[in-house]
C-alpha cells in the first residue's frame, strides 16, 4: 500500500508540474500573439514598431519615502534623550571553569 501512495503522489506532483508549464506556455503565446498585432498595427498604419518597455526607477520607491518621513534634523529632540546611565554599579561576571 505505501507504494501506491507514492505512485499516486508522484502521479499528483507530475500532473500538477505539467499544468503549470501549460499555463505559462498559453500565457507566453498570449504575450506573442497580442505583440504580433500591436506590431502589425503599427507597421499598419506606418509607425515604428517598438517593443514593450517597463520604466521602472527603482530610486522612486527610495524618493517617495523620503517625501513621506518629512524632514530629517541633524540633532535628536530633547524629549527622545535619555539621561545618561551610570555605569559604575555593573559588574562584570566572572567565568567559571568548565566542569
Amino acid at each position: 500500500m505505501p507504494t501506491f501512495m507514492a505512485f499516486l503522489l508522484r502521479l499528483f506532483l507530475l500532473l500538477a508540474g505539467l499544468l503549470v508549464a501549460a499555463g505559462l506556455a498559453v500565457a507566453a503565446v498570449l504575450m506573442l500573439a497580442v505583440w504580433g498585432v500591436r506590431a502589425g498595427w503599427a507597421t499598419l498604419i506606418g509607425r515604428p514598431v517598438t517593443p514593450f518597455i517597463v520604466r521602472i526607477d527603482p530610486r522612486g520607491g527610495f524618493r517617495r519615502m523620503d517625501e513621506q518621513s518629512g524632514p530629517v534634523s541633524p540633532t535628536p529632540r530633547a524629549d527622545s534623550v535619555q539621561p545618561q546611565r551610570d555605569f559604575a554599579d555593573v559588574t562584570d561576571v566572572e567565568p567559571k571553569p568548565p566542569a
